[in-house]
């Protein structure tokens, strides 16, 4: 029960260097003021802290540090989150041009990658056969012999990039992210445990899925509505690269994690599709998510959260008991259903009546 214990510890960290986080925060004016700082995706009202990405750092670095052996992964996937974290830190300060920030999220996934977190394969949805991504290698010295599987390496590149993205564009509402990154890792988690059973060298990809969970879950109280901090650009972009990492380390199981993050991936779908047709730059913000339009509608923040995680929840069961081939239809049937509502939320809802908004 390791790995139930290095949650609990990553929890009661998180939870417990948030307050500390919070008067940093203040202390060194990394707020969020709509007043004085315009952003088109604002949700809240008055002055909140930004800087959550630094206590969900502590806990999961601290945790890692504790449970799981010192390893040229760990090693990359901690300075990896310091990068991540730092960014956000000056983010939270001073707003970062968004392509300086996308540089340094190319980067973080970089790193990761070069200690090893690429795709080996993956598992054919139509025929449930494994496609091999191991076929194309180039070999080199520098400093000794070194070697890239190319097509893994790209694959795992794009896949960290796209979880990076959508988990932050699905944060905009009072304890929204936290809610389904913390079902998220608690159903990687029990993924990886069921191989574990028989590889136990995937104990330490369930051990790291639960630091992820518990440290989420302890943030959770000061985020949740009205909430105390943000998690800022470092706390969303060290979720999308966490669970895109678990994806990968729990036998390349990326089926599981896209279902589980299925309304964040239909909801970034929707938004490049919107953004690029109407000639705009997919990394600039705006008031488009799924999220908005549910508060647009009269839904309190608080609605809008819980949704997110049942949602989430829902969608994890299934991944847990279905196929690969089942998970694409699942994911497919999400897609059809979530893109017509937000279908008919732009053509057709301004003819309905709106109800009136709530306090949350």
């Amino acid at each position: 029960m390791n790995f139930a214990l290095a949650g609990i510890v990553a929890g009661l960290i998180s939870f417990g260097v948030t307050p500390w986080v919070i008067d940093l925060a203040r202390n060194w004016k990394l707020l969020d003021n709509p007043k004085n700082r315009y952003h088109p995706a604002h949700t809240h009202h008055g002055t909140v802290p930004r800087a959550g990405g630094l206590a969900l750092f502590a806990a999961i670095a601290i945790a890692m540090l504790l449970y799981l052996p010192v390893t040229k992964l760990t090693v990359g996937i901690i300075v990896a989150l310091a990068l991540l974290t730092i960014t956000g830190i000056i983010d939270d300060k001073r707003d970062i041009n968004p392509y300086i920030r996308l540089g340094i999220g190319i980067l973080a996934v970089i790193v990761v990658i070069g200690v090893g977190a690429g795709i080996p394969f993956v598992t054919n949805p139509i025929t449930g056969g494994v496609i091999d991504l191991q076929t194309w290698r180039l070999s080199f010295d520098f400093f000794g012999k070194h070697s890239i599987l190319v097509w893994a390496d790209l694959f795992a590149f794009v896949w960290l990039m796209w979880t990076m993205h959508i988990v932050g564009w699905s944060a905009g509402v009072d304890g929204q992210m936290p809610g389904f990154v913390v079902v998220s890792g608690i159903v990687l988690g029990l993924l990886s445990l069921r191989y574990s059973a028989v590889d136990p060298s995937q104990l330490p990809v369930t051990i790291l899925a639960f630091i992820v969970a518990g440290a989420f879950l302890g943030f959770l109280p000061w985020n949740v509505y009205p909430q105390k901090i943000m998690p800022g650009h470092g706390g969303k972009t060290i979720a999308g690269l966490m669970l895109g990492l678990l994806g990968i380390l729990s036998y390349g199981k990326l089926g599981t994690a896209l279902l589980v993050l299925g309304i964040p991936t239909i909801d970034a779908l929707y938004t490049l599709i919107r953004r690029i047709g109407h000639g705009k730059s997919p990394v600039w913000a705006d008031r488009g998510h799924l999220h908005h339009r549910l508060l647009d509608l009269g839904w309190g923040r608080r609605r809008v959260a819980l949704f997110y995680w049942g949602v989430s929840a829902i969608l994890g069961a299934i991944a847990l008991a279905v196929t690969s081939r089942q998970k694409v239809f699942t994911l497919l049937l999400v897609g059809v259903v979530i893109g017509g509502f937000l279908l008919w939320l732009k053509y057709f809802w301004q003819f309905s009546k709106p109800h009136d908004p709530d306090s949350g």
